[in-house]
């Protein structure tokens, strides 16, 4: 049976750091409650980073964001306007966009036209095509782009993936993947993630589903080649979305399906299990950051566990977000790597429309 405790404590010493010393500094742009009780305290424990700048469509939530911000020096408090118009620029290296989906493109851009690095929240954008034109301004200005996929900086995910590829459970076969929350009590029926012109498509997919979804592309190190799905939901909260519990199935090559499950409407849980010819693999919890969690590799009668407690993925994506900037090197989950998923989502909600496979 492969090692994991070997495998994690590699995965611990950071296998991908490759920068001894340097400081990526940062605007964050979007100051929601994600930014400030996430994004926030991960920059200010991380080995890499620090927060310069700080940007709302409010300047006087910035500056109250700025004077509470746990930096030994004071952010610099920026409108969206005065981002955009470039106000402040030499003092930041790298953006983090976190506005709504369909506020992604005008940042990103902007963010492209001053010559910085990007970290972008996902989906990538509210739609595809926005979303290729927002991966279309990186490229053309020829700055890094990667999106906020935390699981694939997270040790236990990164541990899973190296089992996997050792053979620990045989040749994956079958995925299930969920994630759920109750997104009403954190924000009530008029917050942006039931606005389909600021979420995009929908809601539980876009916003949860992506999880299961990307986190089983990077175990398996494929892409999707089909998807079915379902939609179901009677909350008056979510008339204008069509997603308040989804199911729905990705295919994989060699066979490989994924089942996943998402909904804003749940209580909050989550969990990954990766089915083998020889054993299978649970991350439980799955995708919430803050939580202790464990990974389990069982075959035949034999079992092996690690646990991962106080690690912050957010920290860990933030120092390996600068790490590559810092040593020139591409981000792996770049966007052209994010679009394979924008358009795997869209074809989710194709699907679910029409009651039919959507091929990719």
């Amino acid at each position: 049976m492969h090692d994991l405790d070997e495998t994690l404590d590699g995965l611990t010493q950071r296998d991908w750091q490759r920068a001894a010393s340097g400081t990526v500094r940062f605007a964050l742009v979007g100051l929601g409650g994600w930014t400030r009780t996430r994004a926030l305290p991960a920059i200010g424990d991380s080995t890499l980073c620090e927060t310069a700048v700080v940007v709302s469509g409010s300047a006087e939530k910035a500056e109250r964001v700025a004077e509470e911000a746990p930096e030994a020096t004071t952010p610099t408090p920026l409108t969206y306007d005065a981002f955009r118009a470039g106000d402040a620029v030499d003092e930041y290296d790298a953006v983090y966009v976190a506005t709504p989906n369909a506020l992604h493109l005008p940042y990103v851009a902007a963010a492209a036209d001053h010559g910085k690095a990007v970290l972008c929240e996902k989906p990538l954008e509210a739609t595809l095509e926005r979303a290729e034109r927002l991966v279309a301004a990186c490229e053309d200005a020829g700055v890094p782009l990667m999106c906020a996929y935390r699981m694939q900086t997270d040790p236990l995910t990164r541990a899973a993936r190296t089992a996997i590829r050792d053979g620990s459970i045989g040749d994956p076969a079958h995925v299930r993947g969920h994630m759920t929350q109750p997104v009403l009590e954190h924000g009530g029926p008029d917050q942006w993630r039931l606005d389909p012109d600021l979420a995009g498509y929908g809601t539980s997919v876009t916003d949860l589903g992506i999880y299961p979804l990307n986190t089983t592309r990077f175990l398996l190190d494929a892409d999707p080649t089909s998807v079915t799905a379902t939609f179901r939901g009677s909350h008056p909260a979510f008339d204008d979305v069509p997603d308040e519990r989804a199911s729905f199935s990705v295919s994989f090559p060699d066979d490989v399906v994924a089942e996943c499950a998402a909904s804003q409407n749940l209580a909050k849980a989550g969990e990954l299990r990766v089915i083998g010819s020889a054993g299978e693999l649970v991350l439980s919890p799955a995708f919430y950051g803050g939580e202790d969690r464990e990974l389990v590799l069982r075959r035949g009668t034999t079992s092996a566990s690690l646990s991962a407690r106080h690690i912050d993925q957010m920290c860990e994506e933030f120092d390996y977000f600068a790490d590559r900037v810092l040593t020139g090197r591409a981000p792996e989950p770049d966007g052209d790597h994010a679009l394979v998923d924008m358009r795997a989502i869209a074809a989710v909600y194709e699907a679910a429309e029409h009651g039919e496979r959507v091929r990719l």
